[in-house]
């Protein structure tokens, strides 16, 4: 999930002339701020996302029963997120739970039960066992999922030298990029890392 302001450029930018680099106008007007909630499918590289007003626990847990509700029901999933508190809320749980078809008391938010504590939900979420599993990552390292890669694609592509009058118009412009990008580029990562030993 992120949030992207609606910024309307004073004036345009200057044409590029060769050998020197573009002269953007960096004076703006906001035109308020659109929250986005995506997801990356790592086997096939296509984006699914959801613009509105807010981002939400009730926001979140709609765009993930739309997810999982369009796979059959019998599909495992193994879902990365960080560790925003919607992720974690009573709302992803009881979600969850119902996707899996588990009818156990789950408890009542802050008091008993899997809904007791954001440890005891984050337990849950992350439950093997399930077919719907969470892995969250670690704090200050959200670059571990790969929706980030896409959001910095989104952002050179779209929104670095976009102009946007207003919020409709940039949720317009972001929902048409999501769909030029499954059209024409979607494709996986080839996500690598090659550690390198620190020098001692």
């Amino acid at each position: 999930m992120t949030g992207i302001q609606a910024l309307e450029r004073a004036a345009p930018g200057l044409p590029m002339k060769p050998g020197k680099v573009e002269r953007r106008e960096f004076e703006y007007r906001r035109n308020g701020t659109q929250a986005l909630i995506a997801g990356f499918d790592v086997t096939t590289g296509k984006v699914t996302g959801v613009v509105g007003d807010t981002r939400t626990e009730q926001d979140f847990a709609r765009f993930l029963d739309s997810l999982l509700s369009s796979a059959a029901a019998n599909t495992r999933w193994d879902i990365v997120c960080d560790n925003l508190n919607t992720h974690l809320s009573e709302s992803v749980v009881r979600l969850v739970a119902r996707h899996c078809g588990l009818t156990d008391d789950l408890g009542v938010k802050g008091k008993s039960g899997l809904l007791a504590s954001k440890a005891t939900r984050e337990a849950f979420l992350r439950q093997s066992d399930h077919r719907i599993v969470f892995h969250f990552t670690p704090k200050h390292a959200s670059w571990l999922n790969q929706i980030e890669i896409w959001f910095s694609i989104l952002v050179r592509k779209l929104i670095r030298r976009g102009n946007f009058p207003s919020k409709a118009m940039l949720k317009i412009r972001i929902e048409q990029f999501i769909d030029y990008f499954n059209r024409t580029m979607a494709k996986p990562f080839r996500w690598t890392y090659a550690g390198k030993p620190l020098a001692g």
